[in-house]
């Protein structure tokens, strides 16, 4: 069972991903933030509890209040005291070569997708580990 967690106030884009993982043999379940401070509230909460931390995170890079390059910086401090190694996917409809070079700068970040993401992408995605 993977625990999932979209960080992302598109709800299509969520349901839509949901609909795709729910077709995988791999089991998930998953949790929604709309906004990256909701997000790095409850890591920080539960940062000593493995079996509650996500195993992946989807991050969109535009929403309202913490944007995903200010979930990134909080998260990268947090990183060293969470008790699990998470796979962190950035999600983005952009295109920017800039925005993909940026993420590279951050350790944390395992890759960055372009959305909508496929369904043999989220079934790969789910099986690693």
């Amino acid at each position: 069972m993977k625990n999932i967690y979209f960080i992302d106030d598109d709800p299509v884009f969520i349901y839509l991903t949901r609909r795709m993982m729910s077709s995988s043999r791999t089991g998930f379940d998953a949790k929604e933030f709309t906004d990256g401070e909701l997000a790095i509230d409850h890591l920080r909460k539960i940062s000593d509890q493995p079996d509650l931390l996500p195993d992946i995170i989807f991050l969109d890079l535009s929403m309202p209040v913490m944007d995903g390059w200010e979930f990134l910086e909080e998260y990268s401090q947090l990183r060293c005291s969470l008790s699990k190694n998470i796979s962190l996917f950035i999600v983005s409809s952009s295109i920017s070569p800039e925005e993909v070079e940026r993420s590279k700068t951050y350790a944390a970040v395992t890759d960055f997708l372009i959305k909508p993401l496929r369904a043999g992408k989220i079934e790969e995605l789910l099986a690693a580990k």
